[in-house]
């Protein structure tokens, strides 16, 4: 399997020294600058999978998420990584968006190690830090999953602090919180850290009758340009599943981006690198029916806030390569 492995990255890198990168057509995608789906794009240009796929990859980052929005909306760039829920938004208002998967991860809920919290009912009266505003979606989820398994409105029975995801995990950290719903990464740092998770947004969505399985973040591209560049949005998306391949069963290939990775020790960069795994979603395309049960949650807690006039699933929102 190792050989195998071997010897896929030598042709995809064989196959991109044959073709000069000025011959080649630019796809330019707009991310976070800190994001971590920067761990994927660089690995696909190291190894060349945007070459051998036709395209010459172009990373575009931003301070934030907002602004890169803003520049693919613009036209500065041809992709942006964003939530799919945020692109069933755009296309319930008229707007030709679509995406496909790039994660599955989602964070959860942690308590300082020598809490003695051991449910959700345990946070009454408690200062919950959350990062991404009041509409985070896994704030709302863990909200209707303590409304349906305690009677609890989480809301009103705790203190919400909001703020940036480095603030949330420095006062996570000093004990200066309850508990603490942050991004995926920073949890798992939080976590090598010693907190302990009470509950996943995974198995909170599983009791809420949900799929955890279904990709919160994509890929997302316009419809005129899919329709102009079918080639390129499909090259795109078997570059992102070669280097899915790669970092999901090789180790070594960590090594290449633990720098951009910012982990503090071992244990920080075991953790970030097993649960970014755990995330990779599964081949094949998404089942809408689960996305749209998702959706139908996100918009009875969100409201039109969140989801817009997306109150059930656009037709066309997921694109398929397979």
């Amino acid at each position: 399997m190792r050989f195998l492995k071997l010897f896929v990255t030598s042709f995809a890198l064989m196959c991109a020294t044959l073709v000069q990168a000025d011959d080649l057509p630019k796809l330019r995608v707009a991310v976070l600058k800190i994001g971590t789906v920067n761990w994927e794009l660089d690995t696909i240009k190291r190894l060349g999978l945007d070459k051998s796929n036709g395209f010459e990859l172009v990373v575009q980052g931003y301070a934030g998420g907002d602004a890169s929005r803003v520049a693919f909306q613009g036209g500065e760039a041809d992709v942006v990584v964003a939530d799919w829920i945020w692109t069933a938004r755009q296309r319930a208002s008229g707007k030709g968006f679509a995406t496909f998967p790039y994660s599955t991860a989602v964070g959860g809920l942690v308590v300082p190690k020598d809490s003695a919290v051991q449910t959700l009912t345990d946070l009454a009266g408690t200062k919950v830090g959350i990062a991404g505003g009041p509409l985070d979606k896994s704030w709302l989820i863990l909200r209707a999953y303590a409304q349906q398994e305690y009677g609890m409105d989480l809301k009103a029975a705790t203190e919400q602090v909001f703020g940036a995801p480095p603030l949330i995990f420095k006062t996570g950290l000093k004990g200066e919180l309850g508990g603490a719903i942050n991004f995926w990464h920073f949890l798992a740092k939080m976590k090598s850290a010693g907190m302990r998770q009470i509950i996943s947004v995974s198995d909170a969505a599983t009791a809420l009758g949900l799929d955890p399985a279904t990709p919160l973040l994509g890929y997302v591209m316009k419809d005129s340009f899919v329709a102009e560049h079918p080639e390129l949005a499909k090259g795109l998306y078997l570059a992102s599943s070669g280097a899915k391949e790669v970092l999901g069963s090789d180790d070594a290939a960590w090594e290449a981006i633990r720098e951009r990775m910012n982990a503090k020790n071992d244990t920080q960069f075991t953790t970030l690198r097993d649960d970014w795994r755990a995330g990779i979603p599964a081949a094949g395309p998404v089942d809408e029916e689960a996305a749209g049960a998702m959706l139908a949650v996100m918009a009875k807690l969100g409201g039109d806030k969140l989801v817009g006039e997306a109150n059930t699933l656009p037709e066309g929102v997921f694109l398929n390569f397979e």
